[in-house]
């Protein structure tokens, strides 16, 4: 009798363990399902309306170039370039969103993460001194993935931007490169404000932003870029201690390597 009871005891046990994974494994889904179905409807709409905003756009930009060069008041002169400005940042917005109606039909390259990073970090070395901010690289050598380059390029860009901003006034901003098993992790460090444990789920979705004037599309297209290359990003954070966002992507193997190498 006690032997069963203990038995049914335990069986009970682990059953309710195993219905409470469960449940946090469909909550997980589901959560999952609905980041995928919004980013679907982003996708939706830029297709259908991007487009038909850009074009009358370019062209008044255009008119209003003419007309500034002909223009000699300068207090005039200034207003046109405040709007000529303005109509650049709405079309910059425009081009983050279509990122998301462009389907996966790019050229990919065997690319040298050490020496991308190093080229990033040259378009964005005036910013960050513009910042007062120091940035430090321990990249290791030797480590290849098959990507876009112009798509990495931008996804680096906009997370060691966001580091150098979040950082401003005597702060740092670390890069480094590691191997994980089969992949290659790439790391931005920096010691800015940080965020809690709530802004870090939210990060990532759409038209979310920690910045006061930020629209969240420059992170929202860096995952979608590396969820394209079958990576993920990983992020970590501490409220008034600063981020640390990981970049995993599959790296290329040896062999591969040597069977690509031109003859």
């Amino acid at each position: 009798f006690f032997f069963a009871y203990y038995l049914i005891n335990i069986v009970t046990i682990c059953l309710v363990i195993y219905l409470m994974e469960k449940s946090i494994e469909n909550s997980k889904i589901r959560v999952e399902i609905q980041r995928v179905e919004k980013m679907n409807v982003v996708g939706e709409l830029t297709a259908s309306i991007a487009h038909e905003i850009r074009n009358p756009m370019t062209a008044s930009r255009g008119f209003m170039q003419l007309v500034k060069e002909q223009v000699k008041d300068e207090k005039t002169q200034s207003y046109i370039h405040m709007a000529i400005s303005e109509m650049d940042r709405a079309q910059g917005v425009i081009t983050e969103y279509l990122s998301f109606a462009k389907p996966e039909m790019e050229e990919k390259e065997i690319i040298d993460v050490c020496t991308h990073i190093e080229h990033v970090l040259s378009i964005l070395s005036p910013y960050a001194a513009l910042h007062n901010v120091e940035i430090q690289t321990t990249s290791q050598p030797f480590m290849f993935i098959k990507a876009n380059p112009g798509r990495l390029t931008q996804c680096l860009v906009n997370l060691i931007k966001n580091g150098i901003e979040a950082s401003s006034g005597n702060g740092k901003v670390e890069i480094g490169t590691e191997k994980r098993d089969e992949n290659i992790v790439i790391k931005i460090v920096d010691n800015g404000v940080g965020m809690d444990e709530e802004q870090v789920k939210r990060l990532g979705t759409p038209f979310y932003s920690t910045k006061e004037k930020g629209t969240g599309l420059g992170l929202m297209v860096c995952y979608r870029i590396i969820e394209m290359k079958k990576g993920k990003i990983e992020v970590e954070s501490e409220k008034g201690k600063g981020t640390s966002f990981s970049i995993i992507l599959p790296a290329i193997t040896e062999n591969f390597l040597k069977e690509n190498q031109p003859a």
